[in-house]
């Protein structure tokens, strides 16, 4: 009984206290990064309004990457807060199941379940570049490389470096 007691509060408080920190922790990254994002856009529009007479479809699309840029931002984070759900909850859930004496769980799925917990510290870093959208284009670059793709058959695009944010910049001839 006591290790059934133990067993229920240990895993059940690790698994929250863990999802907690980490909650409020991104939720403090994410009012960083949104306080941020809103100065550079301060900044974005006071220098478009020094530089040129602002044609009203490039405010438009300055407004609409400025969104695009909030929901990014929640969108990874929602991601990080998901993948440890996902990883860690099958574990706990085995775990606390496993208590009930009238419940019986296969071998194979408390193996699968403790992998994939131990798992997730070694996809953190894979989930955290590929959501960088420079990562992404370098391995898309990469794999296509490896497959002999061509990304642009003599279409002459060019292929710069340039930021998503370059076109808020550019001038409306």
């Amino acid at each position: 009984m006591k290790y059934a007691v133990f067993t229920i509060v240990f895993h059940a408080m690790s698994f929250t206290l863990s999802l907690v920190t980490l909650c409020f922790t991104y939720f403090k990254v994410l009012k960083v990064a949104r306080f941020h994002c809103k100065r550079i856009d301060i900044i974005t529009v006071q220098t478009l309004l020094l530089l040129v007479d602002i044609h009203p479809s490039v405010k438009q699309r300055c407004v609409m990457e400025q969104k695009r840029r909030k929901q990014r931002a929640t969108k990874k984070i929602s991601i990080f807060i998901g993948s440890f759900i996902v990883c860690f909850a099958p574990y706990v859930i085995t775990r606390l199941t496993e208590l009930l004496p009238l419940v019986r769980i296969s071998p194979q799925w408390g193996i699968a379940s403790k992998c994939l917990a131990y798992s997730k510290p070694a996809c953190d870093p894979f989930v955290y570049s590929l959501l960088r959208q420079q990562y992404k284009k370098a391995l898309v670059g990469m794999v296509n490389k490896l497959l002999r793709r061509d990304l642009y058959p003599s279409s002459g695009h060019s292929s710069s470096l340039d930021t998503e944010n370059d076109y808020c910049l550019q001038r409306i001839s």
